[in-house]
């Protein structure tokens, strides 16, 4: 059975070193166009450069979602009001952002 043809990757991207790294080896071994997907959840200035980043490693395009206000309601003030924190000490931040995200 073959592999199906893969023409285009949706990339959930940062603009940090694993995700800029990945858009030129997924082209690499997949043949396809990468497209970078970032969810607004609140960075702010982060954001600045991002388009630009993503282009010169390869990418496609960028999409920028502002997600903030869906991301309070329905994920943030969950968290916050359950008290959910990661071995006893460090309270959960942009991991709790990653289903949203997906």
């Amino acid at each position: 059975m073959s592999k199906p043809e893969i023409r285009r990757i949706v990339l959930a991207y940062s603009g940090g070193l694993d995700t800029s790294v990945i858009v030129p080896w997924l082209k690499e071994h997949y043949r396809c166009e990468v497209v970078c997907f970032t969810a607004d959840i609140g960075q702010g200035e982060e954001l600045g450069g991002l388009e630009a980043k993503a282009l010169a490693s390869g990418a496609a395009g960028l999409i920028v979602r502002d997600v903030r206000e869906e991301f309070a309601r329905d994920y943030l003030f969950r968290v916050l009001r359950a008290g959910a924190v990661y071995e006893r000490k460090y309270l959960l931040g942009t991991s709790i952002a990653w289903p949203l995200i997906a």
